[in-house]
């Protein structure tokens, strides 16, 4: 069976999500994020993004850009529910589809093709979303995940495009490099120092070359150039994470101030998987320095909701990544990996003796407030996350 993929991509999502309730915004540049100089941009509209203003830009150079702006520090709680909306349109219609972020969606229409014509049944539902939604929706069809996602932004906005099986490597021949997913500023700028401009020469070069320069990455890149990619459509409930990230207003590096804003994330997480009747298996722990570096580092462990087993491994990441001594601009701890149904307790685990005791202070959260109850080192500094989603 030949495989069909298709990407869906909600243009400009949070701005669209903005401007339904809101319609006087329509047409006008919009930029949401952080109110604060330190805060960041989220996300820009077209009209914003025509005087360089993109997502992750810090808030006071994007007011330098675009002071016209409409400044908008976004609903968080109305996106995620705009995008459950489309999550479910696409899951009820659809055989496979994988939510790869809180507005991008890829979905294997493999076999189809014999029943209703994969690109007449994609448009369909494309056209369904949009009519239901009210939100602009772009759309690539392709025979893999990378191919299909490129072809996606070269039809934004609201647009969609078809590569038809075989012309995968000649549509992406005349792109630049950096429009490849994957291949980011600094590798774009490496690419172009060995007279790299587009896919075309990148699909073209020694594979071995590539991985002498690149490691690993190499042979991904060789390969996406030349339309290969073999990873598979995942279905949604498989990718589904929770996550939460703070921005400190003053650069810090009090370690005992970033211990407790760490215990804090992980007992709010914890509870909030408990809720979903979900275990963790992977921790990741997020950090970014002042002058903009960012690391992240996970690790693997047995399905989880202890809080003690989860804070002393986040701990633990966060003394292994911390090691260039620079002040501290975030911090951010994600449970990824999840799986349905609560961990099964050993009753030599001190984890058993201890989750009947988590499952009580979850109640009284519930009943009176997530500051009621909690580990007192957590409760001296508690900032209000800048992100803290379910994707």
């Amino acid at each position: 069976m030949e495989t069909v993929v298709a990407h869906m991509d909600l243009d400009a999502f949070f701005v669209g999500v903005e401007r339904l309730n809101n319609p006087a915004l329509v047409d006008k540049p919009v930029i949401i994020g952080g109110m604060g100089d330190r805060g960041v941009v989220s996300a820009s509209s077209y009209e914003a993004r025509t005087f360089g203003v993109y997502s992750a830009m810090p808030m006071k150079l994007a007011r330098q850009l675009c002071p016209q702006a409409i400044y908008i520090k976004g609903d968080y709680d109305a996106y995620s529910m705009y995008s459950n909306r489309v999550t479910d349109l696409l899951v009820q219609e659809a055989p496979v589809v994988e939510k790869a972020s809180i507005d991008e969606f890829y979905l294997d229409l493999s076999g189809m093709d014999r029943y209703f014509g994969t690109l007449k049944f994609a448009t369909e539902l494309r056209q369904k979303v949009i009519k239901e939604t009210g939100l602009a929706l772009s759309m690539g069809l392709s025979i893999n995940k990378t191919v299909s996602k490129v072809a996606t932004n070269e039809a934004k906005p609201c647009g969609q495009l078809e590569v038809s099986r075989g012309t995968e490597r000649s549509f992406l021949a005349p792109l630049p490099v950096s429009r490849m997913p994957g291949i980011g500023e600094v590798t774009s700028q490496k690419l172009r120092n060995m007279g790299i401009v587009t896919l075309g020469t990148l699909a073209e070069m020694p594979k071995a070359l590539l991985v002498k320069t690149f490691g690993k990455a190499g042979t991904s890149m060789w390969e996406r150039a030349n339309g290969i990619d073999i990873s598979p459509v995942m279905p949604a409930y498989d990718q589904k994470s929770f996550s939460q990230e703070t921005t400190f207003q003053t650069d810090t590096t009090d370690m005992d101030l970033l211990r407790r804003v760490l215990i804090g994330m992980v007992e709010e997480l914890t509870q909030k998987i408990r809720q979903e009747q979900s275990s963790t298996g992977c921790v990741s722990v997020k950090l970014r320095y002042s002058n903009f570096d960012t690391y992240v580092k996970q690790t693997m462990l047995t399905p989880t909701t202890a809080d003690n087993i989860l804070i002393d491994e986040v701990l633990d990441l966060f003394e292994k990544l911390y090691d260039r001594r620079l002040l501290i601009r975030l911090i951010g701890v994600k449970f990824s990996k999840l799986v349905h149904g609560l961990e099964q307790l050993d009753l030599f685990n001190s984890s058993a003796r201890i989750l009947p005791l988590y499952h009580i202070m979850d109640g009284l959260r519930r009943r009176f407030g997530d500051r009621i109850v909690g580990r007192a080192v957590s409760y001296s500094f508690k900032p209000k996350p800048e992100k803290n989603r379910a994707i």
